[in-house]
């Protein structure tokens, strides 16, 4: 099995690899059967020197690989055909911005297997990006609320070496007495509480922090039953919230009375309820500033309203305006300031790869050496030129 690590060509760029140096290398050595290639890449977090040190081959053609892999969508141009490629595809909630990637895939008859839809027997995801982009996310939510109170005392994570560096500042931020909430009980929301309780901020149960008073920074983290019901029903059963969550209404509105930092970590799609409108948002008692969206889904289609569309890296804050429902200056009287970055993760390129790449070992490699692994069958979006049986809800989607 020739594996080849392709150089990510999405704009905007991403430093991210699935594998770093020395997994390569260990992953060899572990696997004799497997080698390894990488295509030189010059935004790579980890540099081509540092392959060429574990002995890893850097040449531009790959197309000897039987399995090509990296991290976000590949530009339709340089697909190559009957291969079979690993990459978050973005196609399977129906983006429609994607939609000519999955025709191009489907065309060149590709084996897509996208890391979102490997999971195990119980419907969890045994690979992601997720915890860092709780950490991220979390990060920078703290500071979108530092500089909108004049303490600038937070510097971005893309500016430190790792999270290490990072957390030396944590003792030191004073935001006051605030109440930040938290929204999922996932991989991204767990990074979330990592980088909460590094900054010795108090954890609270929903209800204290609905109706109690403190002198102190606190937050707390909301689960499917804080924030969704069913009509007539006394108890919540998530299991029956899962299979049927269009059924649900949201029970969010009273927390957003009482936040000030509100942090979103759930996975949302478009058959679940959205925490509240904006209408909700012009309110007199809605008293949310900041809004560190995570789960960045964009309006109209999304948990957040607010969420009008994505920011950047270098500029990761806008003002939302919810008189006049439009974007503004953020930092002002009259804004609510949204963090919406999409690749939260690539601002600990090194971190987050290194994770993402012991998972790929542990969970993703010896299914792959299998002559036939359910785990991968049901991940597999498209072969031979057509939609797998597990995608097949995905047919109205190519057909436009």
């Amino acid at each position: 099995m020739k594996i080849g690590i392709i150089r990510e060509g999405k704009i905007p760029i991403d430093a991210r690899v699935p594998l770093s140096p020395k997994q390569c290398k260990s992953l060899i050595e572990l696997y004799p059967q497997i080698s390894i290639v990488a295509q030189p890449s010059a935004i790579r977090c980890f540099k081509d020197y540092e392959y060429a040190e574990q002995q890893i081959e850097l040449r531009e053609d790959v197309s000897d690989c039987d399995i090509l892999i990296g991290v976000k969508e590949v530009p339709l141009e340089n697909l190559i055909s009957n291969k079979t490629y690993f990459f978050f595809s973005h196609t399977i909630k129906k983006q429609e911005h994607n939609r000519k990637l999955l025709l191009e895939v489907l065309k060149k008859k590709i084996r897509l297997i996208d890391w979102e839809t490997l999971t195990d027997n119980n419907g969890h995801r045994v690979i992601a990006f997720g915890r860092w982009a709780g950490i991220v996310g979390a990060h920078n939510g703290i500071m979108t609320w530092l500089k909108r109170i004049g303490k600038n005392n937070l510097k971005p994570l893309y500016l430190c070496k790792n999270l290490k560096e990072a957390a030396r500042d944590y003792d030191d931020i004073q935001p006051g007495n605030i109440k930040i909430l938290l929204s999922g009980t996932g991989r991204v929301s767990s990074g979330c509480v990592e980088v909460l309780d590094m900054m010795n901020i108090r954890n609270v149960t929903p209800d204290e922090f609905l109706h109690e008073r403190f002198d102190e920074p606190v937050y707390t983290q909301l689960n499917n039953s804080h924030m969704y019901y069913k009509s007539g029903e006394t108890s919540f059963d998530n299991m029956h919230y899962h299979a049927h969550a269009v059924e649900y209404k949201s029970k969010f509105l009273p927390f957003t009375r009482v936040t000030d930092v509100f942090i979103n970590g759930i996975y949302w799609d478009k058959s679940i309820p959205a925490f509240f409108s904006k209408e909700d948002m012009k309110e007199e008692d809605f008293k949310i500033k900041v809004i560190a969206d995570i789960t960045c889904d964009i309006a109209p289609v999304a948990s957040v309203p607010s969420t009008l569309r994505a920011s950047t890296i270098l500029a990761p804050v806008y003002g939302y305006h919810p008189r006049k429902e439009r974007e503004c200056e953020p930092f002002t009287s009259y804004s609510i300031d949204v963090m919406a970055v999409d690749n939260l993760p690539n601002e600990l390129p090194r971190d987050a790869s290194k994770n993402f790449g012991e998972l790929f070992m542990e969970k993703i490699i010896p299914a792959l050496l299998k002559p036939h692994d359910e785990m991968i069958d049901r991940a597999t979006i498209a072969r031979d030129g057509e939609l797998s049986s597990h995608f097949e809800y995905l047919s109205d989607y190519v057909k436009g």
